[in-house]
């Protein structure tokens, strides 16, 4: 049975736990039986309604505790020792598919970036899944604070592509917290500059108010030229106040796994809510 969801990742603090919490809560609503899976081996406060939790094999207090080892890597063990035992969560996810018709999983990963940009436990972890007939794409929370540095913007933009080319899944990057970006001024160009990742050449020349970051400013221009060599790169804007842009994200990840081809019932319904909406214009509110 074809089985359709999201691998949800992200920087510490991006959001990831959140997400899933509204997610889940939004496509339940639209009628898909979700069920959120967490394999974060250090996140022990769940506020969605877990259906399968990592800790139930492994997790990452017992590890630093038994082995001796820091806390990245403690979670690097964890994630190898999953994939060690990837029976365990092939098995307990046979268990929810063969009850439940049409099940739909939010996979909450956790948020050391290193597990995305160059080891390679969970890049297997998600291989084994596609093998299984898993139609998954992966969503990279990214906190919008970071639209407000360009510095910062340009290494989101330097991990976001090494990601994706580790990953090898259909990817919808998106720039979470929305709903707080007034918190962090005016930015320095618009919304859909850094959505749709324009010339970044006029992002270098903001570098050079900085005397510190002036010294780097040919780096940052030559990041900068991979990142628009490469051409992959584009981001959603979501603000989980308004359902009318958790739809977009929702019709933009269904079209990234294909669940959209297979299920326009549940398209139609996201439709009778209003469809796409411009995410410029949502920006310009928050402004406001």
């Amino acid at each position: 049975m074809t089985v359709f969801g999201q691998i949800v990742i992200g920087p510490p603090g991006s959001g990831k736990t959140k997400y899933c919490t509204i997610m889940q809560e939004f496509l339940s609503n639209l009628g898909r039986n979700v069920f959120v899976v967490n394999l974060d081996p250090a996140n022990d406060r769940l506020i969605y309604d877990c259906s399968l939790n990592v800790f139930d094999l492994i997790n990452i207090q017992d590890v630093m505790t038994n082995c001796s080892l820091g806390p990245n890597g403690s979670l690097i063990y964890c994630m190898e020792f999953l994939e060690t035992n990837m029976d365990w969560l092939v098995d307990n996810l046979g268990k929810i598919t063969k009850k439940i018709d049409r099940p739909y999983f939010l996979f909450d990963l956790p948020g050391q970036v290193e597990l995305y940009t160059h080891h390679n436990s969970v890049r297997n972890i998600i291989q084994k899944l596609l093998s299984l007939d898993y139609r998954l794409c992966c969503v990279n929370l990214i906190d919008s604070y970071y639209l407000s540095d360009s510095s910062k913007f340009i290494s989101v933009l330097l991990l976001s592509l090494s990601t994706m080319l580790q990953i090898e899944l259909p990817h919808v990057n998106i720039f979470s917290k929305m709903d707080l970006i007034k918190q962090y001024g005016k930015l320095a160009f618009n919304l859909d500059f850094y959505t749709d990742v324009l010339d970044l050449n006029f992002l270098i020349d903001t570098l050079g108010e900085d005397k510190i970051l002036s010294k780097f400013k040919n780096l940052n221009k030559k990041i900068c030229d991979v990142v628009q060599d490469f051409s992959l790169l584009s981001f959603v804007p979501l603000n989980i106040q308004k359902s009318i842009s958790i739809i977009k994200c929702v019709q933009i990840i269904d079209k990234a796994n294909g669940y959209l081809y297979g299920h326009l019932d549940d398209q139609q319904i996201m439709e009778s809510f209003g469809g796409i909406i411009d995410a410029e214009d949502d920006y310009m509110d928050e402004q406001e």
